[in-house]
């Protein structure tokens, strides 16, 4: 039991992780102007190779639905929000609304999956 238990938290740790790598690569993708420029380029395959190593640990333990739904909504709003913060994109009341429902729905299929 406890060993399962510990490889369940392992499992979210490595989707946390692969969400941030993830984040950090989608954002160098935005600063490499197309794949031109090498070094955001680099960080770029750097960070999605780690991101998806990451999360394929994290499926040893975790429903691909669910895992997949916490990485796509999560990564999402923090994009969104870095695209606003960090690169001057407009924020409308159409983008919050569409980011509250995207995450309402993970909490939906996680809640349905019985784990809430």
């Amino acid at each position: 039991m406890r060993e399962s238990v510990g490889l369940r938290a392992m499992s979210w740790l490595y989707l946390v992780v692969a969400i941030l790598f993830e984040v950090v690569g989608t954002s160098a993708m935005k600063m490499s102007d197309g794949m031109t420029r090498l070094g955001p380029a680099a960080v770029v395959v750097v960070c999605y190779g780690i991101a998806f190593l990451l999360l394929a640990k994290a499926l040893r333990s975790m429903e691909v639905g669910i895992a997949y739904a916490i990485w796509s909504a999560t990564g999402t709003a923090a994009i969104a929000a870095i695209g606003v913060f960090v690169f001057g994109e407009s924020l409308t009341v159409m983008k919050v609304v569409g980011i509250l429902l995207i995450v309402a729905g993970v909490i939906s299929l996680h809640m349905a999956n019985g784990a809430a």
